[in-house]
């Protein structure tokens, strides 16, 4: 069922949104060559905690850290870990959900780590597009399949894959509420848009081929199947009857 929010629950959702922003934001800040990815998911805690919010995704489903951290070909679910540390050269997705006053916010960003290669820039770049380019679809009347349509259109017209098996979903009291939003589809099918459903629009796009694998080992980890780069670009998103009010950006 999907659940269409109250103007007050949105401003709520707003709130967790603006924790969101702020550990992606500390997150850009500390990231850096020979740090390990145990070390970013800590500053990242770090925040969320301050705001005396819970970090959405520890435990859920079993997942063991704070936020979600995701280098290379990693595409997304990456476990932080002590021993995996951050060269330069890497690109390296983090996504976060905080859990605050009832309601969940969620958000990814794709950064950077020293100095890296035009094709990775390039790739973070693409994926950034692709979101705003999703979400300026976020508009009451609009369908879901004219939200992955534009991110598909931009994508692959750029040379680039998009996955197939992960997509968006609506947030709210739950981290994974209905409607799923994939990032690729036809326009003008799919559930039709209206006004204050909140959505995780969620580009996750590769520099190679769109097939992934998952990781049997530790259940979670996302990976290009061709070792391809992989980007991620994520905001808790309300649809309007004037277009996207974006609540994980400030």
């Amino acid at each position: 069922m999907i659940v269409i929010k109250t103007k007050a629950e949105i401003e709520l959702m707003a709130e967790a949104g603006k924790i969101v922003a702020e550990a992606l934001s500390r997150a850009e800040e500390v990231v850096r060559p020979g740090m390990t990815t145990a070390e970013l998911n800590a500053a990242v805690e770090k925040v969320i905690l301050s705001h005396h919010a819970k970090p959405s995704f520890k435990g859920y489903r079993g997942f063991p850290a704070s936020c979600c951290i995701s280098p290379n070909e990693v595409v997304v679910h990456g476990i932080p870990s002590g021993k995996t540390v951050l060269k330069d050269g890497d690109i390296v997705s983090v996504d976060v959900g905080a859990y605050y006053k009832g309601y969940h916010g969620d958000a990814a960003r794709t950064f950077p780590v020293g100095k890296i290669s035009d094709e990775a820039q390039r790739l973070i770049d693409i994926t950034k597009e692709c979101f705003f380019r999703g979400a300026a679809k976020a508009v009451s009347g609009s369908r879901i399949g004219d939200v992955g349509a534009a991110v598909q259109e931009y994508a692959e017209s750029n040379g680039c894959g998009v996955v197939r098996e992960l997509v968006g979903h609506g947030v709210g009291k739950n981290l994974h509420e209905a409607p799923d939003v994939p990032n690729f589809g036809r326009a003008g099918h799919g559930v039709r848009l209206v006004k204050n459903m909140v959505i995780a629009i969620e580009p996750m796009i590769t520099a190679g081929g769109y097939k992934v694998s998952f990781d049997e080992r530790d259940g979670w980890t996302v990976r290009t199947v061709d070792k391809s780069l992989a980007a991620h670009y994520e905001n808790t998103v309300v649809v309007t009857d004037n277009g996207p009010v974006y609540l994980t950006l400030v």
